[in-house]
């Protein structure tokens, strides 16, 4: 990394890869200067000093009528922007997105502002061949047994909620509540679903009836809802307040018509028909990975660093934020799935790189075959979006209004994917397989 010697400036570059550059910018106390006067000239605007019109005040009177924090906070970002458009010109770069700053140091007293910068190049690619790929695509069936299942999950949800007055057994809903020894007060209530709380606890209430009570050593997981026990190992009272069991409708005609369809025969093949839908969907998705896993290992594609980041960042907020509303950390989640933090991080940020490649690689595709964005198709991908969201129909058209501009670029992209995807595959030589052995027919 060598610094080169600008008219008024230096600046040092580093090539951090293809599609990625670092400036290190150290601005001149005259352009620190000129960036002040341009920062009070535009705030003495908002001001009136007696005898003069706005603005027109002379440089010192208006400088000590500003507060100093604004003069700063302005002043260093009219330098930051006059001075990096000036390095990249005299770097001879061509922004490929939004400029990532990493750190500034600024002191207007000693006429000193420096900064680095992350600088994104337009994607490099090298095109592998996207039509005959190979791929496998799982063959999709549906088993007596799945469809079984999902006829008790729907009986299950249009059963009613009753009292009993006998043991406790798994799938019934009780009122816990669990008082740790030696605490104060009356303990904590829970409504869970036995078979479905943590180990300890799913042994323990087994058997027990309304208004037991049983003194049982309960360790608890990591995961458990109040922070105070999570992960720990503590002697506690448990008292059963309520049970309840649901009491499922017989699986005959009459159950069948209560969901406007004719017969029994009737549910079972609408049942089917879902879940080889379902099937189907997972496994064209599962086949659209492989095909781009395999585009990507046959092409070559560079991308900015701060193409992705900012996904990986989002994305990290996200799970950060769903976390601790769980009352639980990042730290807590990785090591739940078998990973550090650090990993788990390392993941994602591959992940976000993995995906950005992708959508360059579909843009690429998209325009090589002259493929357009139609009205049709924007409104088309809009109503998805809104259907996934649970937009009622009747609200689409306020929901276009307020987010329309936000999900613009989602819509567009959707689209490309939708439309290069079905070249791919049709051009693609798919060979159907068997699932393997335990693997639930295609799930």
């Amino acid at each position: 990394m060598s610094p080169a010697e600008t008219q008024t400036m230096r600046v040092e570059r580093e090539d951090l890869n293809p599609c990625t550059i670092r400036l290190k910018v150290v601005c001149t106390p005259e352009q620190v200067q000129s960036g002040v006067k341009k920062a009070v000239k535009a705030l003495s605007k908002q001001i009136k000093v007696p005898g003069f019109r706005p603005g027109a005040a002379p440089i010192d009177v208006m400088e000590k009528m500003l507060s100093a924090s604004d003069i700063d906070s302005y002043a260093q970002e009219e330098t930051v922007n006059s001075t990096f458009k000036k390095a990249c010109q005299d770097e001879e770069l061509e922004l490929g997105g939004q400029a990532m700053i990493e750190e500034v140091d600024y002191d207007r007293s000693a006429g000193k502002c420096t900064y680095t910068v992350k600088v994104p190049l337009a994607p490099k690619i090298e095109l592998g061949e996207y039509r005959g790929l190979s791929a496998e695509k799982l063959k999709v069936t549906v088993t007596d047994a799945e469809i079984a299942r999902q006829i008790d999950e729907l009986r299950a949800a249009r059963g009613k909620k009753t009292a009993v007055d006998r043991g406790i057994k798994d799938g019934d809903n009780a009122l816990v509540n669990i008082k740790v020894d030696g605490q104060e007060g009356d303990g904590i209530n829970f409504m869970v679903v036995v078979g479905q709380t943590f180990e300890d606890l799913d042994k323990a209430l087994q058997g027990m009836k309304t208004d037991d009570i049983k003194s049982v050593k309960l360790h608890f997981p990591e995961t458990f809802q109040e922070a105070d026990l999570k992960g720990r190992e503590l002697g506690c009272k448990v008292t059963v307040r309520s049970v309840s069991a649901i009491e499922v409708p017989e699986l005959d005609d009459e159950f069948a018509q209560s969901v406007d369809l004719a017969d029994v025969d009737e549910l079972k093949e609408k049942i089917q028909e879902h879940i080889l839908r379902s099937k189907r969907q997972i496994a064209q998705e599962a086949l659209n990975e492989r095909l781009l896993e395999k585009l990507l290992e046959s092409s070559t594609v560079h991308v900015a660093d701060t193409a992705w980041e900012g996904v990986a960042e989002r994305r990290l907020a996200e799970i950060r934020e769903e976390l601790k509303k769980q009352g639980s950390t990042l730290a807590e989640y990785a090591k739940h799935n078998g990973m550090e933090e650090e990993d788990f991080v390392s993941a994602q940020k591959n992940e976000a790189r993995t995906q950005v490649q992708r959508a360059v690689l579909i843009e690429r595709i998209f325009n090589k075959e002259g493929m357009k964005v139609t009205d049709q198709d924007a409104s088309e991908q809009f109503v998805r979006i809104a259907y996934e969201n649970r937009v009622p129909e009747a609200d689409i058209k306020k929901f276009a209004k307020e987010y329309g501009p936000q999900i613009r670029d989602e819509v567009v992209y959707r689209t490309m994917y939708s439309k290069v995807m079905r070249l791919i595959n049709q051009e693609a030589k798919i060979t159907e397989v068997e699932v393997p052995s335990g693997q639930g027919g295609g799930n």
